[in-house]
């Protein structure tokens, strides 16, 4: 049951799992503590924690090329580093430029750490292992953000400020330990790309990046993806629910709860499901199960309310955990079975860009259409939004090799189309 993976992908997972256990201790109460505690304007506490997001767009390129130049392992450090000094500061917050300073360096240090991240456990797991090893991570995430929000939920208490830096300080030492635990993961050769900073304008990886046509569909559609399903879980959802659905705060944290456990539940048991399977397909079921859960949350908001209301929004949060499930194997592998390890971080850190826009434009939408009272009719754009995901990730299977859009494929992916840049093979004492 437990997927065959490397010991080195087994280290990374279990750091960044404790590394989740402390964002999960502090995360849920970022705008309650700058407000409440600190006496910043909820706005000015709301704009701060949207920093950490837009910090995102160029923190993310950073960390690809980051890892590509000095390796994914040293590029990771750094991130934890900042990310570990961000928290920290967070508990020296008094007046607002202290809190964007906090925000900007986590989301600094966060975004930098994850195409690091991507990029070092994708080299320390062969192409048939990809597909488990991001399933398994996104499992230990829900179970570490799960624990720490539950462990936060015991400690905190607004009355006495000490209990929330003691959270921030614990978030911090998570980082830190993340790092002596990279430094057993051993160091290997690293390719580079030859002559690559002699290049004028943008740099012959970027340049190809741009122009992988494929590469460049599974951006959009993973952008697609995010800005109607995972974005809206956290911006559509609990305003409907707490609005149109008629359920009260504890219904809501029961509904988010139900979606954490069924992820870390089935996680396991839908990848061993899905081996063998083509991963577009996989991608396809995601937006069904992901359509029919806000179809489900439309019918909650016509029972307006009462356990049958209740009942009908956990069953979405549900539903939609499965697609996350379903997901998981997908995308991310995708992208590293096709990318040449010269390039791993730089396409790492572009296709994460993906994730950070569907964040940003699916909750900006989200709050127009809300706002202006169109709720019924947004779910619907959604659903059709998810509907259109599917038919590209369906085309999608005609430009992707067929070692490449498999789970758990035993034959390798196909090469990557020819590379116009020379790469070389040095070693550098880094992980890649």
């Amino acid at each position: 049951m437990i997927p065959r993976l490397s010991r080195s992908a087994w280290t990374v997972l279990g750091g960044d799992a404790l590394s989740a256990i402390g964002s999960g201790l502090t995360l849920p109460f970022f705008v309650v503590y700058l407000h409440r505690v600190r006496g910043l304007d909820v706005e000015v506490a709301a704009l701060a924690l949207a920093t950490v997001a837009l910090v995102g767009l160029a923190g993310n390129v950073i960390g690809g090329s980051l890892a590509d130049r000095y390796g994914a392992r040293n590029a990771l450090i750094l991130g934890l580093v900042l990310d570990a000094a961000g928290a920290g500061g967070m508990t020296l917050v008094n007046v607002p430029w202290q809190a964007f300073a906090a925000a900007a360096t986590m989301g600094l240090g966060a975004s930098i750490a994850w195409p690091a991240q991507d990029a070092l456990l994708a080299t320390v797991s062969t192409p048939d292992q990809r597909s488990s090893v991001f399933s398994v991570r996104h499992m230990t995430l829900n179970a570490g953000f799960g624990i720490g929000a539950l462990v936060a939920a015991l400690i905190v208490d607004v009355d006495s400020p000490g209990t929330f830096v003691a959270l921030y300080l614990l978030d911090a030492a998570t980082f830190l330990a993340f790092i002596p635990i990279l430094m057993t993961v051993k160091a290997g050769n690293r390719p580079q790309l030859s002559h690559e900073t002699s290049t004028p304008g943008l740099s012959a990886g970027y340049r190809r990046i741009l122009t992988d046509w494929t590469f460049v569909r599974i951006w959009l559609l993973t952008a697609l993806l995010v800005a109607a399903g995972f974005s809206q879980m956290h911006a559509m959802f609990p305003v409907f629910a707490l609005g149109p659905g008629g359920i009260g705060e504890d219904a809501l944290g029961v509904a988010f709860a139900a979606n954490t456990f069924t992820v870390v539940a089935a996680q396991l048991f839908v990848l061993r499901w899905m081996q063998g399977r083509r991963r577009t397909t996989g991608m396809v079921l995601t937006c069904g199960f992901w359509g029919a859960a806000w179809g489900m949350t439309l019918l909650a908001g016509i029972i307006e309310g009462g356990p049958l209301a209740v009942a009908t929004l956990v069953g979405a949060l549900v539903v939609f955990a499965i697609g996350e499930t379903v997901l998981t194997p997908t995308l991310l592998p995708m992208v590293n079975d096709l990318v040449p390890d010269a390039l791993r971080g730089r396409y790492n850190g572009v296709y994460t860009l993906a994730w950070t826009t569907g964040f940003m434009l699916g909750p900006a939408v989200a709050g127009v259409a809300l706002g202006a009272g169109h709720a019924t009719a947004f779910l619907l754009g959604l659903i059709g939004g998810l509907a259109l995901a599917a038919g590209a990730a369906w085309r999608l299977s005609a430009h992707v090799p067929p070692g490449a859009n498999r789970i758990g494929a035993s034959e390798p992916a196909a090469a990557p189309s020819p590379d116009p840049v020379q790469v070389t093979t040095t070693t550098a004492g880094e992980v890649v």
